[in-house]
């Protein structure tokens, strides 16, 4: 479970911690002002920096284990996903909130077992493709593969939670493909999926359709006719958050100004806290702070690919390119929408957004890809 005789600590990616600390400073600040007219600004202020505690200390705690323990015990971590995702199915038993159970209430805390799942995905199928690398194009393979993955993915989906069940997906497709299935399946799936997707969003735009939920086919709509769905009140979300990172210019307005133009101050913007945190960082640290933290969520991004580089094989390249998919899909799609880029989605930007599950999950897998960077080739391996 542990091999610290041969771990070397020269092998330790300091510059992934330091990025983290930084972007987790960041966040707690932002929050911090983005909630300043909130009633529950405190609890979610004091369960964030348990996040942070929590998550650090699990992110040290899987940066010790080694990862070859993981792939061991893949089989249970896939079990333990599904129980999670399951049992919050159970009427009565998940916590729900906006049409959607996503939440299991643990007395002490909520969780979001979605957010875990991303974690299980990504040890699941490294351990998969890592066992099945000689034959990873075999029909076989690649259908146990889908089947394996289709499970959760219906669970989550069925929440429902479209967002995550994106995210998954990406994830899945990123680590096969890293898994080096061969072209004639990647050239047939593109060939499949390109018109499939254009039939089902045919389809999902006709009356009566049961593809997507209302709420869904809405907010595509608005997104892609905006000056039809005005009106109704479907993308003044979006517009507040575009006005919101446009006011902050070059510089942005400061941390908790109280300036009456201030679109945050002003209660303009909803889930500010979360998936619209990106439209406080344009305020209120302008277009050089907005630089700044994209900019360190994509040299995390890198330093999960450098790491998938020199990692010693192929289970560890597969856990490293799996967090740096996560990652940078998550900050793509997170700020996508705050910027009115992509159609109106929840999902939280990394390390900065509110939600405890989430920080334990990314902390937990970023303890996994220090774990491999410990372990990484050397000049003795090639």
């Amino acid at each position: 479970m542990f091999r610290f005789s041969e771990y070397k600590l020269r092998n330790f990616n300091f510059r992934i911690v330091i990025l983290i600390a930084a972007l987790c400073t960041i966040g707690f600040l932002i929050l911090s002002s983005a909630m300043a007219n909130d009633a529950d600004r405190d609890a979610t202020l004091q369960k964030q920096l348990m996040g942070f505690g929590i998550g650090a200390a699990a992110m040290i705690f899987f940066a010790l284990m080694d990862y070859h323990f993981i792939m061991k015990i893949a089989p249970l971590v896939y079990i333990g996903m599904l129980v999670l995702l399951g049992v919050i199915l159970i009427p009565g038993v998940g916590t729900s909130a906006n049409n959607a159970t996503r939440w299991l209430n643990l007395g002490f805390m909520q969780i979001q077992p979605s957010e875990f799942a991303k974690i299980g995905v990504i040890m699941v199928f490294a351990s998969f493709f890592m066992a099945n690398r000689e034959r990873i194009s075999k029909v076989v393979t690649v259908g146990t593969a889908l089947l394996l993955f289709a499970v959760p993915a219906a669970m989550i989906l069925a929440e429902p939670d479209l967002s995550t069940t994106l995210v998954i997906t990406f994830i899945f497709l990123s680590m096969i493909y890293v898994a080096k299935l061969s072209y004639k399946w990647i050239f047939g799936a593109v060939a499949v999926a390109v018109p499939t997707a254009g039939a089902m969003l045919y389809i999902a735009m006709q009356p009566g359709q049961t593809l997507l939920k209302g709420y869904q086919l809405n907010r595509i709509l608005s997104w892609r006719y905006p000056d039809q769905y005005k009106s109704t009140g479907l993308t003044q979300q979006q517009d507040n958050s575009v006005l919101a990172i446009a006011s902050g210019q070059l510089h942005g307005k400061g941390l908790n100004n109280t300036s009456f133009e201030s679109v945050k101050n002003g209660n303009f913007l909803s889930e500010e806290n979360c998936d619209f945190i990106f439209a406080v960082i344009g305020e209120e640290l302008g277009f050089i702070g907005s630089v700044i933290v994209i900019a360190l969520l994509a040299f995390l991004v890198v330093e999960c690919f450098r790491m998938a580089a020199k990692a010693k094989d192929l289970s560890g390249r597969l856990l490293c390119v799996g967090m740096g998919a996560l990652l940078a899909f998550q900050t793509f799609v997170n700020i996508g929408v705050a910027s009115k880029l992509l159609p109106n989605t929840g999902l939280p930007l990394p390390f900065i957004s509110a939600g405890v599950s989430s920080l334990l999950s990314i902390f937990i897998g970023m303890g996994v890809v220090l774990n491999v960077g410990l372990q990484r080739k050397t000049k003795s391996d090639f």
